[in-house]
């Protein structure tokens, strides 16, 4: 289940870390200072990820974790 979820990490932090991109540039208050808030929406998204992956992977596996023979 490791490895499934190192995957799902990999794109969900992408999108995650693409969309609070967005979200800084559009919102005008976050925007004015976009050289320091780009850096930690950025990692934010990234570090969101990691729980949510491993949520993903677990529903990916079956729900339970048990492997099937």
């Amino acid at each position: 289940m490791f490895k499934v979820s190192i995957l799902v990490w990999i794109m969900l932090g992408t999108t995650l870390a693409g969309v609070s991109l967005i979200v800084v540039l559009m919102v005008p208050s976050l925007a004015a200072e976009a050289i320091k808030n780009i850096p930690f929406a950025v990692a934010s998204g990234f570090a969101l990820a990691m729980p949510l992956s491993y949520l993903v992977a677990r529903q990916i596996e079956g729900g339970s974790g048990a492997r099937k023979a």
